[in-house]
C-alpha cells in the first residue's frame, strides 16, 4: 500500500480482501460472504460511507467485483449493550499511554462488544485514532493496559514483551491453600481446552510458568500475589485451578458457568497490578500500579 493510502488499523476498520466468486458488484460479494448482515444493513453502511477503498474513498453500490479487491469496512453491533463502568487514564504522553482497565470491559472489539471497548473510549476521549494495544487482558480481569500512542514509537514499546523486558505483577483472591508452600513456581503447558474459549492443561514441555506468593490470609480465602514469566491467554486462572483455588467468580474455571449474566457487584477477582519497565524512548524507569483493589 502507498504511503498516501488508507490505514485500517489507524481508523479501526477491518479489511476484506475479496475472495474467488461470481459476483457482479462488491456489495453482492459482501452480502454473501457475511450472511449474519442483511443487504439492508449493507446498504445502509454504504449510504453512511462505512465501507471504504483501499485509498480510504467510500464505495458505491455498484462497484464492480474484482478477486483479491482490498476493502475496508467498520464493524458495527446494533442496539449495543451499555457496560456501566468507567476506565481511569493512569498516564498519557506523545507516545505511551496507560489506563486503569474496570471489570468486564473488553480492550478490544470482539463478539458482541465495539463500541463499548476500551480501545474505543480511549480513542474518542484522547482523540487518537493511532491508539493500539500493546497487550491484552481478559474482559473479565481488572487493571493496567498500556497502549501505543505514536505509529513511530510503536515497534520500540511492542518489543518489550516478546523480550521480556516488562515485569507484570497481578492479585487474586482464591480459597487458602494451606498444604503448598509458598512462594512457589508453577510451570506446565497450556492448550486449547473444550468450549473453544477455555484453556488447558497438557502433556508436554512447559510453555508457561508463574509465581505465586500469598500477601493475606482471611479464613478460608487468601490474597494472592501472581507474577507471570509468559502471557498465555487465561494462564492465571487456569494456573490457579490447577493448584486448586480458582480465583473467586471465575465463570470460566473450573466449569463454565452457563448463562452467566454479568454480576457487577461480584467480578472476578483477578487485577493486573502493575508494570515495571525502562521505557525504550526515554530511557527512564516507568513503574504503573493500578487504582483499583479488590475487595474480600
Amino acid at each position: 500500500m502507498s504511503s498516501s493510502g488508507f490505514c485500517a488499523s489507524q481508523h479501526q476498520a477491518s479489511t476484506l480482501y475479496l475472495p474467488p466468486g461470481p459476483w457482479a458488484t462488491v456489495l453482492e460479494c459482501l452480502c454473501e460472504h457475511f450472511p449474519a448482515i442483511s443487504r439492508e444493513q449493507w446498504l445502509d453502511r454504504i449510504a453512511r460511507s462505512r465501507v471504504l477503498d483501499i485509498n480510504g474513498t467510500p464505495i458505491n453500490l455498484n462497484l464492480a467485483y474484482k478477486e483479491g479487491l482490498c476493502i475496508y469496512y467498520f464493524r458495527e453491533v446494533p442496539n449495543e449493550k451499555v457496560i456501566p463502568v468507567q476506565e481511569t487514564i493512569l498516564y498519557a504522553d506523545e507516545h505511551l499511554v496507560v489506563a486503569d482497565k474496570p471489570h468486564f470491559l473488553p480492550v478490544t472489539p470482539a463478539g458482541e462488544y465495539v463500541e463499548q471497548t476500551l480501545l474505543r473510549r480511549l480513542i474518542r476521549r484522547l482523540d487518537n485514532p493511532s491508539l493500539v494495544p500493546l497487550h491484552r487482558i481478559d474482559r473479565h480481569t481488572a487493571g493496567l493496559v498500556l497502549f501505543s500512542a505514536n505509529p513511530h514509537s510503536r515497534s520500540a514499546y511492542q518489543q518489550l514483551f516478546p523480550t521480556r523486558r516488562i515485569d507484570k505483577f497481578y492479585e487474586a483472591i482464591a480459597p487458602a491453600l494451606p498444604n503448598l508452600t509458598f512462594p512457589l513456581v508453577h510451570k506446565s503447558r497450556l492448550v486449547d481446552g473444550e468450549p473453544f474459549f477455555r484453556m488447558q492443561e497438557g502433556p508436554g514441555a512447559s510453555n508457561t510458568e508463574t509465581a505465586v506468593e500469598v500477601r493475606e490470609q482471611n479464613g478460608d480465602l487468601w490474597r494472592y500475589g501472581l507474577f507471570p514469566v509468559t502471557g498465555k491467554k487465561h494462564q492465571l486462572r487456569v494456573h490457579m485451578t490447577a493448584l486448586g483455588a480458582s480465583i473467586c467468580n471465575d465463570p470460566f474455571y473450573p466449569d463454565v458457568i452457563r448463562e452467566a449474566e454479568d454480576d457487577y457487584a461480584n467480578p472476578l477477582k483477578l487485577l493486573a497490578q502493575g508494570v515495571r519497565f525502562i521505557d525504550p524512548v526515554t530511557g527512564e524507569q516507568r513503574d504503573f500500579r493500578s487504582r483499583i483493589t479488590l475487595d474480600w
